[in-house]
């Protein structure tokens, strides 16, 4: 730090102290304008909003969507009392639920096997019936015939009910707005009701939801209930460690009104900036909290050390913001790069978790320069007691053995921690959408049970392109080749294609003979089977949502029972292999949510690969200049680059499977392990510099001073972090716990490998001084 640099930073201090309540009322006045903007925020309830605007797998899921009818789909999954669904109640219940189920808001189809269109032959005519008839009761011979039909239908089988019939499903398809937030969950509310009502009425009966607006609602309501019971515990937590740090109650509060203001400052901006929270980043307080703990503690633990030196609070306090203004600067700023960096992810969630963490970065460094010094000028403050200085000497033994044998400490730790990173290529984007959320939500445990019986979640459709029309044998034939292709993966449990319709048309017109169960030859015959179907069909139940309006395309839907990413993008490629070989005019392409979901990781850390050594460059750039030597900014970068590589290599040991929101860890990762970097060279600098000390007794100085400080405030951070695994949102755990993982690894690089790098780059000779004794940082700690 430069003379003028302190002179300023001592008038600053001594400028805020004298007129703390001026500087008090207006950050407080600041505080409330940012607060306000909390009461703009909204929480999204769309399962779109992970995917960026220009992400492809989003833009060609959308354009089939546009063809065809909408496929936001809600489906009840009905367990009757016995193995039977076949009965008289059940199948009641059925078209109960579907006659009401049309009342639900934005409703534009409902499915059901009540309302099935079944085609039949009637002498020379084509009778088109509802499936389920409305009857007050049912014979055994028409239960009979119903489960025959419905469980030999191909469009019905894993679908809408069972094989064996024990379990049915209706499918509730919606039309939301663009823009609408709140949509999905007035629906679901209502759609929740009614299930609520229809297990009143027929008690016995288990009534599941699932589908992709159940989905898109848990997003939302895992939102949610991390916000009720992840704060309450991150204070907790927060609150035991503080007091246990600083053993001051005026100290420990101060503190925490600060995180307190940062955090709600920072998503008070959010509010007004118009941001949309979501699961990823409802957690954004918790991170501020977590990141902004260690700039106030340092200043307090400093002014500690300093009245305990003999100097009165305001004297204390103007030269512990000397000491740490700039090193706190440093990374408030470096924490916010890396957090900015995740602008480059694909996933805006992510983005704006990271946007509202670095807001809350830079507002919690000018709190701790502003609010904290007023308040603790305006409150008593009893320095506690030292203790026995136990830890602070064991930090000094530890530098000196550290001086003791660098090459061979240079050695080991280099080949431990590029072992360890070389181990990160390892992973693999590798997840299933359902269980991003834990067994205590209930739509993972209704889509698993769903999974489990009647039919899956996880989905592909292709538009696939007829240039002579749907109606075309040749056409039909390579559809159905497809199909049968398809049912060779022991994955899928159901494949909708509109040649199976041919195909039941074509046994109709022809007396119900099972053995004309097959596509028609005759192109001008197939388009009036259909144009005949179509016409029989009621309002609702038209064939929009599987035929285009001029008849040059069809929607063919593959279903499966769970699906990783790794599998879906296998499969999508083999898929498009397939066609590309045998059907190559119908140009399709499969989409659909978990198509979407299994690339989502891959994009996020390719975009990740190009914003990570950006903000590393940025960071590197302002060590260069706020240490005042490009050699020791090109040596913080080998303690800021490894622990992000020893974390994932950990991880492809613990899990090795990654998903989109891991990408989040590695701006969160980058911000946080520069500041124990920031911390530990600062010293080391004002040792060699101003202090006149050699290598080895600047590294013992350094280890001396700071080594507690940046242990307790990395055991601070993982323990924030730590609280985050408590999450039922299971990308917000492995977040965390990555994130705890490149915290303990970066005090390793700190402690082990910069020591080692800085006695092999910093030989110059120095004579050995008489160590002057400072001020330690860690004589709060000790």
């Amino acid at each position: 730090m430069s003379k003028a640099l302190d002179a300023w930073t001592q008038r600053y201090a001594q400028t805020v102290l004298k007129h703390r309540y001026l500087v008090l009322i207006l950050s407080l006045a600041a505080c409330a304008a940012m607060i306000a903007g909390a009461t703009k925020l909204t929480f999204s309830a769309d399962y779109r909003v992970y995917f960026g605007a220009d992400n492809p797998q989003l833009n060609a899921f959308e354009e089939v969507q546009n063809v065809y009818s909408k496929i936001d789909t809600t489906l009840f999954v009905i367990q009757p009392p016995g193995d039977d669904a076949f009965n008289p109640d059940t199948l009641q219940m059925v078209r109960e639920m579907t006659e009401r189920a049309w009342q639900i808001p934005y409703v534009i189809r409902v499915d059901s096997l009540s309302n099935f269109q079944h085609t039949e032959a009637v002498g020379d005519d084509l009778q088109v019936a509802d499936l389920v008839p409305e009857f007050d009761t049912f014979s055994p011979d028409e239960l009979a015939r119903i489960k025959h039909i419905a469980t030999s239908e191909p469009l019905l089988r894993n679908r809408l009910t069972s094989p064996s019939g024990h379990v049915l499903a209706l499918a509730v398809n919606h039309q939301f707005s663009d823009d609408a937030v709140s949509e999905v969950t007035e629906a679901v509310a209502a759609e929740r009701a009614l299930r609520d009502d229809m297990q009143a009425k027929y008690p016995g009966h288990k009534i599941g939801m699932s589908g992709s607006n159940m989905m898109s609602n848990a997003f939302a309501e895992a939102s949610q209930d991390d916000a009720a019971t992840l704060y309450p515990a991150m204070y907790a937590v927060l609150l035991l460690i503080l007091f246990l740090l600083l053993r001051s109650v005026t100290a420990t509060l101060v503190t925490l009104g600060v995180i307190l203001l940062s955090a709600g400052a920072a998503m008070g901006m959010a509010g007004h900036l118009g941001f949309v929270l979501t699961s990823p980043s409802v957690i954004a307080p918790v991170v501020i909290t977590t990141l902004a703990v260690a700039g106030s503690v340092h200043i307090l633990v400093s002014m500690f050390a300093e009245m305990r030196e003999g100097k009165g609070k305001n004297e204390a306090m103007t030269e512990a913001l000397r000491l740490n203004f700039m090193p706190v600067l440093l990374t408030s700023v470096t924490t916010a790069l890396g957090l900015l960096s995740i602008n480059f992810a694909d996933s805006p969630p992510l983005a704006d978790l990271g946007n509202i963490s670095a807001m809350g970065a830079i507002i919690a460094w000018l709190l701790s320069i502003t609010t904290l010094p007023a308040l603790i000028a305006m409150f008593p403050v009893k320095v506690p007691p030292q203790r026995r200085a136990w830890l602070s000497g064991r930090m000094q033994r530890f530098g000196e053995l550290m001086c003791k044998r660098p090459m061979t400490l240079l050695v080991v730790s280099s080949v431990v921690a590029l072992g360890i990173t070389a181990l990160a290529p390892l992973n693999v984007a590798n997840d299933k959408f359902v269980h991003y959320f834990d067994t205590s939500v209930d739509f993972r445990n209704d889509s698993d049970f769903m999974a489990e019986n009647i039919t899956g979640l996880y989905s592909m459709e292709f538009s696939l392109k007829a240039p002579d029309g749907v109606a075309d044998p040749d056409y039909l034939a390579k559809l159905d080749a497809f199909k049968q292709w398809w049912l060779t993966h022991d994955e899928v449990m159901q494949v909708s294609s509109v040649s199976d319709i041919f195909k039941r048309l074509n046994k109709n017109m022809h007396g119900d003979d099972p053995n004309w169960y097959r596509l028609p030859e005759n192109r001008e015959l197939a388009a009036q089977y259909l144009l005949l179907y179509e016409f029989s069909l009621p309002f609702g139940l038209d064939l929009t949502n599987t035929i285009n309006l001029d008849k040059t395309a069809s929607r063919f839907i593959v279903v499966f029972e769970h699906l990783k990413s790794a599998e879906t993008r296998a499969l999508v490629d083999e898929s498009l292999a397939w066609l590309e070989a045998n059907a190559p005019e119908m140009d399709g392409h499969p989409v659909s949510p978990a198509v979407m979901f299994a690339f989502i990781a891959d994009r996020n850390f390719s975009s990740m690969a190009i914003g990570i050594p950006l903000a590393l460059l940025g960071i590197s750039i302002l060590l260069i200049w706020a240490l005042g030597s490009v050699k020791f900014g090109l040596i913080s970068v080998i303690p800021n680059l490894l622990p992000m590589g020893m974390a994932f290599g950990l991880w492809a040991l613990y899990n090795g499977e990654i998903n989109f929101a891991m990408s989040f860890s590695m701006g969160v990762v980058l911000g946080v392990i520069v500041d124990d970097t920031i911390h530990f060279l600062s010293k080391y600098l004002r040792a060699r510099r101003e202090l006149g000390l050699s290598t080895e007794q600047a590294i013992v100085y350094s280890f001396r001073t700071v080594g507690t400080a940046l242990l307790v405030t990395s055991i601070v951070l993982a323990a924030g972090f730590l609280v985050l695994t408590t999450s039922a949102f299971y990308p917000t755990v492995s977040m965390s716990m990555i994130t705890v993982m490149a915290i303990v690894c970066a005090l390793v690089a700190d402690f082990f490998l910069l020591p080692a790098v800085l006695m092999l780059l910093d030989r110059d000779p120095q004579p050995k001084n008489t160590q002057t004794e400072e001020p330690s940082d860690d004589a709060a700690y000790a």
